[in-house]
């Protein structure tokens, strides 16, 4: 704890390499593309070196950060803004409800969907497209 009653939580390398392993390489590339800003530089050489162990070059993670950013909504602080449905960027936004239980529509809300949920058919006509 410090001073303050606070309690600084260490970057724990073992579990960011287990995670960093079992991910998929859209999602490696994403992050270290998109959502460098927000990550740990250890962290980052862990996902480098597993992109490049799996055969993907510089010049493919620098060809995958541009169609990103042509594409997705980028945040001020030079991040991608990821999907309210999974972790992908958001590629657009769309006003829905947020639901009490998933039924009762209690205030409106603005939801930013990525390319897989923006396709995806709405259940309710209700909700946002791509909410699905």
């Amino acid at each position: 704890m410090t001073g303050r009653g606070w309690v600084m939580l260490g970057l724990d390398l073992k579990r960011v390499a287990a995670f960093v392993r079992g991910a998929d390489t859209e999602d490696l590339l994403d992050r270290v593309t998109v959502y460098r800003g927000g990550m740990e530089p250890a962290a980052l050489d862990l996902m480098e070196a597993e992109l490049d162990r799996r055969g993907v070059t510089r010049s493919d993670i620098a060809d995958h950060h541009i169609t990103r950013r042509a594409t997705a909504i980028m945040l001020p602080d030079g991040t991608a803004q990821r999907c309210h449905f999974c972790s992908r960027p958001a590629v657009v936004r769309g006003w829905g409800w947020h639901r009490l239980f998933g039924r009762v529509p209690i205030v409106p809300w603005v939801f930013a969907c990525c390319d897989s949920h923006r396709s995806r058919p709405r259940a309710n006509p209700d909700e946002p497209a791509g909410s699905g």
